[in-house]
């Protein structure tokens, strides 16, 4: 019949923050797999045009909007499509670890979701480009659609005979499409602010970019987002725990306004019995 107090748990007293060193080598090391893994899916360039034509054609039957449509939206000023081709060549890599940099520091155990779905998506990606190389978009004549970064700049492609950095045949899934993705639902989940939607400009705007730019189809973007979905359907973000009352349960990290160390009003347990 006695109670006894003890405290709602904190996410720092579920989930420490892993060691930096090891999250350090850890990313690097998922970076250097990602590109030996693009370099590992270069293949038969031919297979890699019918499988454009392939998608071309698909997306005509299933009347997905035009490609060229949205980069005559582009084309219509120099700085606009020099801005998207910027966009395309400097975001994707810095956004993403800017947000796995502070989810480490603010949200260690959404750091650790994150960091899992991520990789998951990513190596899933791979093994598609393995199976069904695609040339993207600007490679394809039939499509009608320009290389804005070879005409205006900047691109961050060379000849694809030549190119040693990157694959220029692995366009589905858009890795570009689908981190933007991850990168917004991770903020909305991990963070509490009513403007937290408006990370969702993020992969809205890749999704402009990567399309108008001719280097991804429309399909490319909806493969990364059922990829996305299926990682997060399996990997769960962390359960906010802790009480008030007795009703329910509240977030147990602390507000972006109060200080980390502050602790949850302790709670009854056992009271009643």
């Amino acid at each position: 019949m006695n109670a006894r107090t003890e405290p709602a748990p904190t996410e720092s007293a579920v989930v420490a923050r892993p060691p930096l060193v090891r999250e350090l080598l850890l990313v690097a090391g998922l970076f250097l797999v990602y590109k030996l893994g693009r370099q590992l899916a270069v293949g038969d360039t031919g297979e890699a045009f019918r499988n454009a034509d392939r998608v071309w054609d698909l997306q005509r039957a299933v009347r997905l909007p035009d490609e060229v449509s949205v980069q005559s939206l582009l084309l219509h000023g120099e700085t606009l499509v020099q801005a998207a081709n910027t966009y395309y060549a400097t975001v994707h890599f810095p956004a993403t670890a800017a947000f796995l940099v502070w989810l480490y520091l603010r949200r260690p155990a959404h750091y650790v979701w994150a960091r899992r779905v991520l990789a998951t998506v990513t190596a899933v990606a791979l093994v598609g480009h393995l199976l069904f190389p695609l040339a993207p978009p600007r490679m394809l004549t039939a499509s009608g659609l320009i290389d804005t970064a070879r005409v205006f700049g900047p691109s961050v492609y060379g000849p694809p005979s030549s190119d040693q950095l990157s694959n220029q045949f692995a366009a589905m899934p858009s890795l570009h499409f689908g981190w933007a993705l991850m990168v917004a639902i991770g903020l909305i989940v991990a963070t509490r602010s009513r403007w937290r939607w408006l990370w969702l400009a993020h992969p809205a705007v890749t999704l402009l970019v990567i399309v108008g730019t001719a280097n991804h189809y429309w399909l490319d973007a909806i493969v990364a987002a059922v990829l996305l979905g299926l990682a997060l359907a399996v990997i769960r973000p962390p359960h906010r725990t802790g009480t008030t009352g007795g009703r329910g349960t509240e977030p147990a990290e602390p507000a972006d306004d109060q200080a980390d160390e502050n602790v949850a009003e302790p709670t009854l347990v056992g009271a009643g019995r």
